[in-house]
């Protein structure tokens, strides 16, 4: 599959649909790799998302799929599980896709799985994605981390972005599933607000946090920077 077929269009639904509902960054990068991580809340219980979870056949995009169909998608839950598609018979017998398979599984907590998606899967990478579920007042919040490292014939500066969305529109299929992503809150209002002031009135670019930073709270959207050395 070719990186245009299966990265198309996911800017658009990013910019269009799921911006308002969730957080997402490309929270670090380097010569050998990079991570994306993508937050949103949902008013379905812990429970009510790790069945759904299941199903990747009711959120994965079908534009993110080798035979097209959605319908072609299935997850076995458990440790070295498969998160698999069929291949239609077209006259030689039928086909598969491994698209990961389950590193970590805790219901209604977390679901990790191992896998380069997409036309990451003809390169020499490991990438593992990590889905956390957080029960809230209202319902759930989720995380969805995805990092990426090792050798790849793509410039990262350009497949870290693509990547970055494609993994946001399968949060914002996940939370569609669900009824719906749950309006911003109000810190994440402002947060959006400061972003889109002209860079003039921002204050002076710090350091930004590190990884470990980023995932250390589900619900927090980000840590605060850590001072500069030396000063």
């Amino acid at each position: 599959m070719a990186i245009s077929r299966y990265f198309a269009g996911a800017a658009l639904i990013a910019a269009l649909a799921f911006a308002p509902a969730a957080n997402a960054k490309v929270v670090d990068q380097s010569e050998i790799g990079f991570a994306v991580a993508h937050t949103a809340q949902v008013a379905a219980t812990p429970a009510d998302v790790w069945k759904m979870l299941r199903m990747p056949q009711s959120w994965w995009s079908k534009d993110h799929s080798w035979s097209g169909d959605a319908a072609n998608f299935w997850l076995d839950q458990q440790a070295g599980g498969c998160f698999c598609e069929k291949l239609p018979d077209t006259g030689a017998g039928v086909g598969s896709v491994q698209h990961a398979r389950i590193l970590f599984s805790k219901p209604n907590q977390m679901l990790r799985l191992s896998g380069a998606f997409g036309p990451l899967q003809g390169e020499a990478l490991t990438a593992t994605l990590t889905i956390q579920i957080k029960e809230t007042p209202t319902g759930s919040a989720l995380r969805f981390d995805y990092v990426v490292g090792g050798y790849m014939r793509f410039k990262i500066a350009d497949i870290a972005p693509a990547v970055d969305k494609v993994i946001g529109e399968q949060l914002l299929g996940l939370a569609n599933a669900l009824g719906g992503a749950l309006p911003p809150t109000r810190d994440e209002k402002a947060a959006g607000e400061a972003a889109e002031k002209p860079k003039a009135e921002t204050p002076p670019a710090k350091e930004e946090p590190g990884l470990g930073a980023a995932v250390a709270d589900l619900v927090e959207e980000e840590a605060k920077p850590a001072p500069d050395e030396g000063r």
